[in-house]
């Protein structure tokens, strides 16, 4: 079986009630027979004080559920779910011979290597600062630091990393003249400029969370064979981020580092293809698609994807929402689309001010 066929990616939610029963509620839902290898769980804590302890309770639980087996990477993003109290993405793999899972802990943070006939793949994350204590810039360079233990630890290059997720508290807002999403840029620039990019950026997002700080998570993977490969992909309406010009980027300690991400990125196994969507929004060429309805900047973000999956089955998708005012409207408008795959619909801010939406997620043909 096809490691297209093995992966896996859901989405529980939860009604609103006390933290601690959502999460053990939504535990309960966890996936028998397969391997979890990341659980993301997003909600609405009041203050960063309440975002470390929800953290903190949600890591412990995890632990205490997986007992001695070692557990999954684990992040907690600070996103009002739209449709529920809590929600949980899981990512499992369906084990059959010539595969082999472990479970791995560096400095506190879970990870899970996955490692078969194609290749050895690396699920880590939850990489964090001091949420409390240090500015954008200090908790980006902090959160790589973690990220780059594990991938030395486990041989992986900076450059292996094929999908990472950025979330960033207030992500437009600025510390004086200094953008928290570019203070971002400049950190990653800075962590992947020893890398070599031969098969493109990694897909990414970068997206404002309410709460939370810095928070990275990571895919990397490494092929055994020349049938098994990652390649980027371009969309012909988008100039690519990392090739921006200054005139749409802001400023933070006197530096415009562009996004250092592919618009999209293929990861091929043999006759079949996994492809990780980046964050994606009504943008054309490099310009944000301004004075247009959130149904218009939906339309554009989905023929956008489209641009990129050619054809390609959706598995899984995120949905981004600056106004929670315009869930019921998207909620629509997906339903028309006749997908019927998991979705998850989040409260957060996009990279720039004027977009209503973006989305992200995965595909396989």
């Amino acid at each position: 079986m096809n490691y297209c066929d093995k992966i896996h990616y859901r989405i529980y939610t939860t009604g609103l009630a006390e933290f601690d029963s959502m999460v053990d509620d939504l535990l309960r839902c966890l996936p028998q027979g397969e391997a979890v290898l990341r659980l993301v769980f997003f909600g609405k804590p009041a203050d960063n004080d309440e975002y470390v302890v929800y953290r903190d309770k949600l890591e412990s639980k995890v632990k205490q559920f997986y007992g001695t087996g070692g557990e999954p990477a684990v992040s907690f993003v600070s996103q009002p779910v739209l449709n529920g109290g809590l929600a949980m993405e899981v990512h499992s793999y369906k084990v059959s011979e010539g595969d082999v899972v472990a479970y791995r802990k560096r400095n506190g943070y879970p990870y899970a290597i996955l490692e078969n006939m194609d290749g050895r793949f690396l699920f880590c994350g939850g990489f964090h600062g001091d949420v409390q204590n240090m500015d954008i810039q200090l908790q980006a360079i902090e959160a790589f630091r973690l990220a780059m233990e594990i991938l030395d630890k486990e041989g992986f290059a900076i450059g292996n990393i094929i999908r990472q997720w950025n979330y960033i508290e207030r992500i437009t807002d600025f510390d004086g003249v200094d953008q928290h999403y570019q203070m971002f840029n400049n950190v990653r620039s800075n962590f992947y400029k020893s890398a070599d990019w031969h098969t493109g950026y990694p897909a990414a997002t970068g997206i404002g969370t309410d709460l939370g700080g810095v928070l990275v998570d990571m895919d990397a993977a490494v092929f055994h064979h020349p049938e098994c490969f990652a390649s980027a992909i371009d969309n012909k309406l988008q100039v690519a981020a990392h090739a921006y010009s200054d005139e749409v980027l802001e400023v933070a300690q006197e530096r415009k580092s562009t996004p250092k991400f592919e618009r999209a990125k293929s990861v091929t196994f043999n006759d079949r293809q996994l492809i990780y969507i980046s964050g994606t929004a009504a943008i054309r060429g490099e310009k944000s698609m301004t004075g247009v309805d959130i149904e218009r900047q939906f339309h554009i973000t989905m023929e956008n994807i489209e641009q990129l999956i050619s054809g390609a089955q959706l598995n899984i998708l995120r949905v981004y929402l600056k106004h929670p005012s315009d869930y019921g409207v998207v909620v629509d408008l997906l339903k028309k689309a006749g997908l019927s795959i998991p979705i998850s619909y989040l409260r957060a801010d996009v990279c720039r001010e004027e977009l209503l939406i973006e989305i992200e997620g995965i595909a396989s043909k």
